[in-house]
């Protein structure tokens, strides 16, 4: 293993104690934790970008949630570049690399930026998480019970968002960046709060907020007077944010161990990348359901072409069109038709997955004797040669109106 020139020039200058060996300062995970970075960073902004392609240019309508998403992607940019600066000043190294190796000034450097960092970092779950909030609330605009759970989620977001502010801002008296080890001489006497007990409490109202905003869609799904199948594609859209609440749980394990193992900074760089990695499943979860237009308009020309396909190999000489009768669940479900299909008119885009929801207009609190949800009609045409046979038509009206 080659040694680094800054650890040989700290031996030379005697800042080394004995028992400590150069190659275990030379110990490093910089690189993997950078790459790992940068790849969830572009990542999520191809996919943030692919959203608002489908917004802009195929639904033509962006709403506040695609503005809190883009807002989030600005803070998570900036996130990610003062992630790997502190990984190249050397945050992630080993406690004695940075007691030993590192200078005084680049050591308050790193805690002052790391300060910044976390700030950024819990102000981009907070937006992000309102950007969910604010999809949906479109969703669950006809909800009574479920619009009003929104309605009530977004001040306890506001509320769990206060005390991790004020934890990182106050962490110390008098109020500063700095976050000096015990082993630091500093110029003022700071009395500090523990990083572990402030990372540990603001990790533990994050996963709360994280359950919380993955039980909301789960109820929204549960509503929905649909199909199993139907309620398991949905199950899917929404299934990324499992993996939010997942990394979120990670990141209290890391904070933890940080804090309280002898050789605490060696788990920093791993609690970057869970960082970095929550905000971006996080914009990945809540822009996955948005690209349905992108590619459903691609599977809906497919099954187009597929069934035009189908009827021409299937057409012969006599004529026969029947149109079933659609059952429903009245208001309910065409709430829950308005919920899982996009309407092409009047810019009211729900990007879910799409249903075969039948609707019934039967008026709430009528009852059908003959319990037929609506007017079948069933027309046959005969042609045939040399004979004059009117068409004939059968039509069977049942009392509830009906359109087919």
């Amino acid at each position: 293993m080659t040694i680094p020139a800054d650890i040989l020039a700290a031996d030379a200058a005697g800042s080394i104690p004995d028992g400590v060996s150069l190659s275990y300062l030379a110990q490093s995970r910089d690189k993997s934790a950078i790459v790992g970075i940068i790849f969830m960073v572009c990542l999520t902004g191809a996919l943030v970008l692919l959203r608002l392609y489908a917004r802009l240019f195929l639904v033509k309508q962006l709403g506040l949630d695609d503005a809190l998403a883009v807002l989030t992607m600005l803070f998570y940019i900036t996130l990610v570049a003062l992630s790997i600066v502190l990984i190249n000043l050397g945050s992630g190294r080993h406690i004695e690399y940075i007691q030993y190796v590192l200078p005084i000034s680049t050591v308050r450097e790193t805690e002052v930026l790391d300060f910044v960092a976390h700030i950024i970092y819990t102000t981009a779950l907070f937006l992000c998480r309102l950007s969910g909030l604010a999809f949906y609330y479109r969703l669950s605009a006809r909800y009574g019970k479920l619009h009003t759970s929104v309605l009530i989620a977004a001040p306890f977001l506001f509320a769990a968002y206060l005390p991790q502010i004020f934890l990182l801002i106050f962490h110390c008296r008098p109020v500063t960046g700095l976050w000096p080890y015990a082993w630091q001489s500093e110029p003022i006497d700071y009395k500090c709060l523990s990083w572990g007990l402030v990372y540990s409490v603001n990790s533990g109202i994050s996963l709360a907020c994280d359950v919380m905003m993955f039980i909301i869609p789960a109820i929204l799904i549960k509503q929905l007077h649909v199909s199993k199948r139907n309620k398991i594609k949905l199950s899917l859209v929404m299934f990324p944010g499992v993996f939010v609440i997942v990394i979120s749980a990670i990141r209290v394990w890391l904070v933890v161990k940080g804090q309280w193992a002898s050789d605490g900074s060696w788990a920093y760089n791993p609690m970057l990348c869970v960082e970095n990695a929550e905000v971006a499943s996080t914009l990945i979860a809540l822009s996955v359901p948005a690209l349905k237009p992108v590619f459903g308009n691609l599977f809906a020309h497919l099954t187009e072409y597929t069934s035009s396909h189908t009827r021409s190999r299937s057409a012969g000489g006599r004529l026969r069109t029947h149109s079933k009768p659609m059952s429903g669940v009245g208001s309910n479900a065409r709430d829950d038709r308005r919920l899982l299909n996009w309407s092409k008119t009047g810019n009211d885009d729900y990007e879910m997955m799409p249903s075969e929801v039948s609707v019934s207009r039967d008026a709430p609190g009528t009852s059908n004797p003959y319990k037929s949800p609506g007017i079948k009609v069933t027309n046959e045409i005969d042609v045939s040669r040399g004979s004059e046979r009117p068409p004939s038509s059968q039509q069977t009206s049942r009392p509830s109106s009906r359109n087919t």
